[in-house]
């Protein structure tokens, strides 16, 4: 299984009540960074500059295994996002940040994409994106994490209409639910998720933190409960959910999305919230290895993405 992540990469420059550190980040890199961590082949579309901070978002992503196109060293600077730790470890974030992409890529042959964040919403490279994906080949299978900035995406209405004809060329939609109140202001968890699976997408997952998450397929829903954890910070919790969730539904191809149990839908949920449990644990968008997932007692339910 190949996996091709396109999206922005940036350095997430973390003041926390400790003092203030720097660690390469942004949502489709750190998904990039966790599938690699679990033993995925994994490449990278990305915007990077030819700077002291786009080496270092390489170095750390190369240092995974995970593949930089040549194409992403194109961006003028590396982009950043200061992330502000509260006492509780939530972030809040400001965003120094912009996206495009260069006319002519060569793309790798995946077997699977993902897209989401920033890069999904913020022109002029979004329209690229989608273009990238309408373009695919029969049989590739895509996943969309929104993954939504509110100062970033633009207008309310606008980032919806284009969420949803994201989410339709998807297979696997997740989002939490401050992306879900956002794209759906007034509308009940429950019913959002609704909503979003009648536009096509195999899986839906809908993450709400410590609340747990709610996952859906046209088989049915399941509910995976949050696994404690000490917290350190949130950072890049989501994107590991994301990876992990990955990990465990693409092995088998798009078959085992369209025959998911209700039973396997739950297990790959709790798989991919011990991956967040893991990274919250830790300062920074860590995501773990495999050998530290399979050291605890949550496994996924079948053979999955191994090389």
């Amino acid at each position: 299984m190949n996996v091709l992540v396109i999206g922005e990469s940036l350095v997430d420059i973390i003041h926390a009540p400790s003092g203030t550190e720097e660690h390469p980040g942004g949502s489709p890199a750190n998904v990039a960074l966790g599938l690699a961590r679990l033993g995925v082949r994994t490449s990278f579309l990305t915007a990077l500059g030819t700077d002291r901070r786009g080496q270092a978002v390489a170095d750390h992503l190369a240092g995974a295994g995970v593949a930089v196109l040549a194409e992403s060293w194109s961006a003028p600077a590396t982009s950043t996002a200061s992330a502000y730790i509260a006492d509780d470890g939530a972030a809040r974030y400001a965003f120094d940040l912009a996206w495009a992409l260069p006319a002519d890529i060569r793309l790798p042959v995946a077997d699977h994409v993902h897209i989401g964040s920033v890069a999904a919403f913020l022109a002029p490279g979004a329209q690229r994106v989608e273009e990238i994906v309408r373009a695919l080949p029969a049989g590739a299978t895509v996943s969309f994490d929104p993954n939504i900035r509110p100062g970033l995406v633009g207008d309310q209405r606008e980032a919806q209409e284009r969420f949803e004809r994201l989410a339709a060329l998807a297979d696997i939609v997740k989002l939490s639910d401050d992306d879900a109140g956002f794209l759906y202001p007034g509308l009940p968890a429950r019913e959002a998720l609704g909503t979003i699976a009648a536009l096509g997408p195999r899986v839906v997952a809908l993450t709400a933190g410590a609340a747990g998450s709610l996952l859906a397929s046209p088989r049915g829903t399941a509910d995976a409960a949050a696994v404690p954890a000490t917290v350190a910070d949130t950072v890049g919790a989501g994107d590991s959910f994301m990876a992990a969730l990955l990990f465990a539904l693409l092995g088998p191809g798009r078959p085992l999305l369209d025959t998911l149990s209700d039973a396997a839908l739950a297990s790959a949920g709790a798989f991919a919230a011990r991956a967040a449990a893991i990274t919250v644990s830790r300062t920074g968008a860590e995501p773990p290895l495999l050998a530290e997932m399979a050291a605890g007692s949550v496994s996924p339910s079948h053979t999955l993405l191994q090389n």
